[in-house]
């Protein structure tokens, strides 16, 4: 049984408020009791699970990535997509940094993401835990990046709109990547960060320049009266390591510590304001164009909503209208506020920037979706003057504001706000 006195101690990465984790039963969660951050989720001690759900996503993904995804048949002529046709089609149109966005965020990344998770739980199933806590910190930072569920929300956007003028037809490809990325999601919900942060070993490792070794926070407090005792937490595995100093490795995950992310509100304010200039090219410029027997339709993003509406497809527009249009907005706005309150100190509605900001880092790679469904109507679209679908210039801006205000997420640091609000 563990005491209250031994219970770990824990700083939320939202608010870097110091409290002692307790111990987590099985469908129960564990909050920070100041900005209600999840600390401990639902799945805590699992690793067979998530472990088992995450070889099934990767053996599906392969047929999902090699196999043909969709075909369309138009007045006898017939074309078939395969995930990197995509690819190669905005490659070919001269798109080449979408073209990387693409391979890279539904292509290279899954498989990245899966083998290194699979390595990593098979380790800890194994009993080999030395290296994985790199390893595992890595896999963290490709989690966002990685956006196969949306690369498929995509595609049936895309479907939907094929529908209207061709015909669609599902192949053992696309079936196989709807089964990947389930088995891959329904993976994550299984896995809890903390239980593989908990099981890996702590390096003794010994400061630069000083005789004592690091020590984790299980008995003493973050800051002694002595400064001794001063603690940072790892952004990275939430390792609260005593007696640390700014720039000293990480001794769990071997990230660089720091007390607060080093020149995070000058870099977030100089990603936002070039997200806000961006955003007026993004949805003034044509992100798409189709040919229909010679005659040319060039959509924003906007139209393109319209252009759902005018079809019926009510839920379609409507989430590509959130994705597109009210998703970025959100994000700019909401981390321009965050950014004037922290300038300003305000205490004011603390707890519900720290929530903003955790709804805005969950969906910002949602705004992609745009991109994707243009990667799949360039790729099957090809019929000469009968059909065909051009990427539009304001593509390439919209994907960049998508980036811009992603990596702001990142950057930022909310404990700033909390700093702010007491002066500090």
């Amino acid at each position: 049984m563990v005491t209250a006195e031994r219970q770990p101690k824990v700083a939320c990465p939202d608010c870097g408020l110091v409290q002692r984790l307790p111990v987590v039963q099985r469908r129960h969660i564990a909050e920070c009791r100041r900005c209600a951050r999840l600390l401990a989720g639902p799945a805590t001690g699992r690793i067979d699970a998530p472990l088992a759900l995450a070889v099934a996503a990767l053996l599906l993904l392969i047929p999902g990535t090699i196999e043909p995804l969709l075909s369309v048949a138009s007045h006898g002529a017939a074309r078939t997509c395969w995930l990197s046709s995509g690819i190669a089609g905005l490659w070919g149109e001269g798109f080449a940094p979408l073209a990387v966005i693409v391979g890279a965020f539904c292509l290279a990344l899954p498989y990245a993401y899966l083998a290194a998770l699979i390595a990593v739980l098979a380790g800890l199933r194994l009993g080999v835990r030395a290296y994985l806590g790199p390893a595992f910190r890595w896999i963290m930072r490709l989690r966002p990046w990685m956006m196969l569920e949306i690369f498929l929300v995509g595609c049936f956007v895309a479907y939907s709109r094929l529908r209207l003028v061709v015909g669609v037809q599902v192949l053992a490809g696309g079936w196989c990547l709807m089964a990947a990325t389930g088995a891959l999601l329904l993976a994550l919900t299984q896995l809890d960060e903390r239980t593989v942060w908990e099981v890996l070993p702590v390096r003794p490792t010994r400061h630069r320049g000083r005789d004592a070794g690091w020590r984790t926070a299980w008995g003493v407090w973050p800051y002694g009266h002595d400064g001794r005792d001063r603690a940072i937490a790892c952004t990275a595995c939430e390792l609260l390591v005593t007696g640390a100093r700014a720039s000293d490795p990480c001794p769990r995950c071997g990230a660089t510590l720091h007390d607060r992310k080093p020149y995070a509100f000058r870099v977030t304010a100089s990603l936002v304001a070039a997200g806000f200039l961006l955003y007026i090219p993004a949805n003034a410029l044509p992100v798409l164009t189709l040919v229909s027997f010679g005659h040319e339709q060039s959509n924003t993003i906007i139209t393109g909503v319209l252009e759902l509406m005018r079809n019926r497809l009510w839920p379609l527009a409507l989430i590509v209208f959130l994705a597109s249009i009210v998703v970025p907005l959100l994000k700019l706005c909401g981390l321009t506020w965050m950014l004037l309150a922290t300038f300003q100190g305000s205490s004011r509605a603390l707890i519900a920037r720290t929530r903003l900001y955790r709804i805005i880092d969950t969906i910002g790679s949602w705004s992609n979706i745009d991109v994707f469904v243009a990667a799949v109507l360039v790729a099957l679209l090809q019929f000469g003057a009968i059909a065909q679908a051009r990427a539009g210039g304001g593509l390439t801006a919209f994907a960049a504001v998508v980036i811009l205000t992603m990596t702001a997420t990142r950057t930022f640091d909310t404990r700033l706000m909390w700093d702010a609000s007491r002066g500090g």
